[in-house]
């Protein structure tokens, strides 16, 4: 999938219609969440690494509180993510430095918010390491704070993980300056 197709469908465009059918009746049974699973699995047979299904997969499974499953599809949209915008595969090898776009590119948008999510996701799975290792990375790709990492990374703070400046990522990307909130 090229950018400008990524892009596109980031936005849910672009989907083969059996796709777009399986999504919209995975939508609609909000009680019967088996029912709901089935077509989301047919929509990810037919479209396994399209933005929208990958999005309506992680919704699925956060609303109904299996958020193991969530961040493992928050882990797959990081990959998909990362290849459109030419990223390594995995997060953690991501350069920490400022990603253009992140106003209004909507695969770096994708990106960045899928990294959020991972980031709380992993707060709520009590991964206090890997949250704040999400967030530091999240807070150096996107310093203007244009998806709302500073409000996650303040949370995380007050839920007593104060010892960024020790970790080995923190230290090696140079994380620990910008990642303190002012007081």
């Amino acid at each position: 999938m090229d950018a400008a197709d990524f892009d596109s469908a980031v936005l849910g465009l672009g989907l083969p219609e059996a796709v777009r059918d399986a999504l919209a009746e995975a939508g609609a049974p909000r009680s019967d969440a088996a029912r709901a699973m089935a077509a989301l699995m047919r929509a990810q047979a037919a479209a396994p690494e399209h933005p929208a299904v990958l999005i309506a997969l992680y919704r699925h499974h956060f609303y109904g509180h299996r958020l193991h499953a969530a961040r493992d599809v928050a882990r797959q949209a990081l990959v998909i993510g990362a290849a459109a915008l030419q990223l390594p595969r995995v997060w953690r090898e991501v350069e920490p430095r400022p990603l253009a776009g992140a106003r209004d590119d909507p695969t770096t948008r994708f990106y960045l918010f899928v990294l959020k999510g991972y980031a709380y996701l992993s707060l709520r799975l009590d991964d206090p390491v890997e949250a704040r290792d999400a967030l530091a990375l999240l807070r150096a790709l996107d310093p203007e704070d244009h998806v709302g990492a500073a409000l996650l990374e303040a949370v995380r703070r007050r839920s007593g993980d104060t010892t960024a400046e020790e970790q080995p990522y923190v230290i090696a990307t140079g994380a620990a300056a910008w990642a303190r909130l002012p007081a």
